[in-house]
């Protein structure tokens, strides 16, 4: 199968593009929650979270910030952004190569990105902490191995 964003860097499909250098590409996302929402996307292709390399996750939240403050800056007149990452199909990923998201936000906008996540609760938070600690340890040991 195809890939979008591939295709995008390749140069095979258009798009809007914000920055781009020898690694990354961003570009305005074609069905934006707000105006300048951006995608940060690493031109070396990798699916989601779990076989991305940490220093390209890195440095896409790098370019990701900067997209931030020039939003901030620009004309766009963002009083802040929502940065996010959809790590597989569960967290509504659409596009499986791995990208992160830029959305300028204004104050009063109708943008319901976080709805409820102050009301949400962890019924469970003590068992919650211990399983992912097993996990990152478990993880730990096995790049170890």
């Amino acid at each position: 199968m195809s890939c979008v964003f591939c295709a995008i860097v390749e140069g095979a499909a258009p798009a809007i593009r914000i920055h781009e250098d020898d690694d990354y590409l961003a570009i305005l996302d074609i069905r934006p929650f707000t105006r300048g929402h951006t995608l940060v996307i690493p031109k070396r292709h990798t699916v989601d979270l779990t076989d991305t390399p940490p220093e390209t996750v890195a440095a896409m939240t790098v370019l990701g910030q900067r997209i931030a403050k020039a939003a901030r800056a620009s004309g766009l007149h963002a009083d802040g952004n929502n940065i996010a990452i959809n790590d597989g199909k569960a967290a509504f990923q659409t596009v499986f190569h791995i990208h992160l998201h830029v959305v300028p936000r204004r104050d009063g906008d109708k943008l319901s990105f976080a709805k409820g996540m102050l009301v949400r609760r962890d019924s469970d938070r003590e068992e919650t902490g211990r399983l992912l600690r097993e996990a990152l340890a478990q993880i730990d040991t096995a790049e170890l191995d």
